[in-house]
């Protein structure tokens, strides 16, 4: 029986979804690259999407699903875990399997054959640009694929909440001032190593969302102490001399980050850093990830003005920069981080909300003012 899918969002965004893999797959091709996952059709899009979108509205033994499908065949999937027998692809399937994949890493292989959509087994292993979709939450599905280059998260698409579908923009990269973490989430062709201090960057604001608390991540000058003319003294927890776990790993030579004990020994000094940050109050990090306070208040510097209006920008298709007071970006959290870039202007903050968001606040000498970026729709 042909798959007919039911879920509106899942039709309308398959075109596109084909379109931008079709685009990445051919320059992919024209550089000589190989190992390249076959492309997703309009509408394959539109049955795996319709499928994971139903499953997640269900439940098994009281937990709603957690699962990754990736669209390949066996062939494809290095060494994978091959059923006997195929499994139909439909939402009654994907939540009877979902409390055995539910881990990080692990993909349901999906594959087609004569229009019949079929479950061939799990891998943990795909080729570069692979349709993949996630869904940790209810309703919550994340488009993405692994980049063609490096380590690290994978690149998102598209995210679709219920009926509502936000398209990933890359041209947000070329615009003036953008930062880092924020060009490197979004260029597919940059280079990625574990021990990057960009990809680092990442691998902290993934952590620090997913502790669900809410937190403040401050990065500042390793040359100054200008920061602490931000901070209300005394501060909470003051470290001395600065914790350099993270830092030290990070000094290794680059051939050791291959090795499973230094990624794991990382994954680790990452997690304990982010873990901090839900502590009430500000965590403070150096650029060279030296740990030097957590639990500090954010106030304004001496001779600085109330910030009163900021960049505001979303990666995403519709989501120019406007100008907006902070107040609008988010509650005291973002606010006091918009104030502390605004005195602050070599520094970086991070901000994870608890409902989810996530934003990056860096000053931009080209607009002479505090931009923040929203990325949460980069980081699922």
């Amino acid at each position: 029986m042909i798959y007919q899918s039911t879920y509106q969002a899942a039709r309308l965004i398959a075109p596109r979804v084909e379109a931008i893999f079709a685009s990445h797959l051919d320059a992919a091709h024209k550089s000589g690259e190989d190992d390249l996952a076959p492309l997703p059709t309009a509408k394959v899009v539109e049955a795996i999407l319709d499928a994971t979108f139903w499953a997640s509205l269900r439940k098994e033994e009281g937990h709603s699903p957690k699962i990754s499908l990736a669209y390949l065949p066996p062939e494809q999937a290095g060494n994978p875990l091959v059923f006997k027998q195929r499994l139909s692809l439909n939402p009654g399937t994907l939540t009877k399997l979902a409390p055995g994949i539910e881990r990080a890493g692990i993909h349901l292989g999906v594959w087609v054959e004569d229009d019949q959509f079929y479950i061939w087994g799990t891998t943990v292993s795909i080729p570069n640009f692979c349709f993949v979709v996630d869904v940790s939450e209810p309703a919550l599905l994340v488009i993405k694929h692994r980049r063609i280059y490096g380590f690290g998260k994978f690149t998102n698409i598209a995210v679709l909440k219920g009926d509502q579908v936000k398209m990933v923009d890359g041209q947000t990269t070329s615009m003036p001032d953008c930062p880092p973490i924020l060009m490197s989430l979004l260029d597919l062709t940059a280079p990625s190593y574990w021990n990057d201090s960009v990809n680092v960057m990442i691998q902290l604001a993934v952590s620090m969302r997913a502790h669900a608390r809410g937190g403040t991540l401050l990065i500042v000058p390793n040359e100054n102490n200008n920061w602490l003319q931000s901070i209300i003294k005394p501060v909470q927890y003051y470290v001395q001399p600065s914790f350099s776990g993270l830092s030290k790993l990070l000094q290794q030579d680059r051939k050791e980050s291959s090795q499973i004990f230094w990624q794991t020994a990382l994954k680790r000094e990452v997690e304990h850093l982010a873990g901090l940050t839900a502590v009430d109050g500000a965590t403070v990090i150096s650029n060279q990830y030296e740990l030097l306070a957590f639990g500090a208040k954010i106030g304004r510097a001496k001779g600085k003005d109330n910030i009163d209006e900021l960049s505001f920008s979303e990666p995403i298709s519709g989501g120019e920069a406007i100008v907006v007071h902070p107040a609008k970006v988010g509650g005291t959290r973002h606010l006091s981080a918009a104030q502390f870039v605004h005195d602050q202007h070599d520094a970086t903050a991070l901000v994870a909300s608890q409902d989810g968001h996530f934003t990056i606040y860096t000053w931009s000498d080209h607009q002479g003012k505090v931009q923040a970026h929203r990325i949460d729709t980069l980081l699922l």
